[in-house]
């Protein structure tokens, strides 16, 4: 009798159990919220009374605040604009930086020492809050007695002191190259990752064939890492377009709403300046969702392997032609 319950015994149960936690967090603080904020886009809810109440209705136009977003509001495609331009400014250097230190450290040839010792030290911005690096980087570019300017004119690089938060162009690089030294230790350990995954005898194959180190990476890692790759691109364009931290406690927006983001933005529709336009923000933030969705559809499609998709409808074309056949004989 023991050993037949023990037999029928399942232990199925006991890991719905342990995703329950989960579950309840992920309905609570991620799909409630999501939901309500898709709601709120196609609301009149905004000003204070509405945020004191509670109190808010569906539009006659529900694409009102879209419409007034996209058409009319100067600021949010400035701020789109803004984002893109220092996304792209920061990821190209940074996933050229990664793959090279990637080529680098996993080169079988070079053997290097103390590889744990620089991957610490190339991830270890990442590890530094956001906030500590923005004050960090605009207290060295602080104008006129910052230590980026003494070092200049003690250089003889300079007579005189420049102002860098003042100039639209040079704020934006000095955030694009605070993105891009946080994050190129972080993309340069997932594609490590991604390179120790794949089989070593494809490496041991290519030398024995005399192929250099130059060789198997462009033939060898990055065809193979093309997964990798696109994960990285589509993770890096949803941090890229909700970038937050840096622009607001860097420059706040300034000079001239150059360093002024989408999703500060949308911070300062909902909270700045006590203006709770909850229904804009809430539809700008959509409009954001729709913009990511469809550059990560392009990366899908640009970095799909085609070799397979060709395969692919051959076989579907080859099964369409042997239904045919079949039908053809039943008839």
């Amino acid at each position: 009798m023991q050993k037949s319950k023990r037999k029928g015994l399942s232990y199925a149960k006991y890991g719905y159990i342990f995703c329950i936690p989960f579950v309840v967090a992920f309905l609570l603080f991620m799909l409630y919220p999501l939901a309500y904020t898709t709601m709120l886009g196609f609301t009149d809810y905004s000003g204070f009374y509405a945020f004191e109440t509670g109190d808010f209705s569906f539009l006659s136009n529900p694409f009102e605040n879209f419409s007034n977003l996209i058409f009319d509001n100067q600021l949010f495609i400035t701020s789109i604009g803004n984002t893109i331009k220092i996304w792209v400014i920061n990821f190209i250097p940074q996933i050229t930086l990664a793959l090279l230190l990637t080529a680098w450290l996993t080169n079988r040839r070079n053997k290097i020492k103390g590889q744990g010792m620089f991957k610490v030290l190339f991830y270890m911005p990442n590890i530094i809050t956001a906030g500590s690096i923005a004050i960090l980087f605009y207290t060295l570019f602080m104008f006129p007695i910052g230590p980026i300017n003494h070092l200049l004119i003690n250089l003889g690089l300079r007579t005189e002191a420049y102002n860098f938060t003042s100039n639209p162009l040079s704020s934006q690089l000095i955030i694009a190259f605070i993105q891009f030294w946080m994050w190129y230790g972080y993309t340069m350990l997932i594609l490590i990752a991604g390179v120790l995954g794949l089989n070593p005898e494809m490496y041991e194959v290519s030398e024995i064939d005399g192929a250099n180190g130059i060789q198997q990476f462009f033939y060898i890692t990055l065809p193979n890492l093309r997964t990798i790759i696109l994960y990285t691109l589509v993770t890096s364009t949803v941090g890229g377009l909700s970038m937050f931290d840096i622009p607001a406690l860097f420059n706040q927006g300034r000079p001239d709403n150059s360093t002024y983001t989408v999703a500060f933005f949308i911070y300062q529709q909902a909270f700045g300046n006590n203006r709770f336009m909850f229904n804009r923000a809430a539809a700008a933030s959509m409009i954001v969702f729709v913009i990511i969705a469809i550059l990560s559809i392009a990366m899908f499609y640009l970095l799909r392997d085609k070799d397979a998709a060709i395969l692919r409808k051959q076989e579907k074309a080859l099964r369409r032609a042997t239904a045919k056949l079949h039908g053809g004989d039943n008839q």
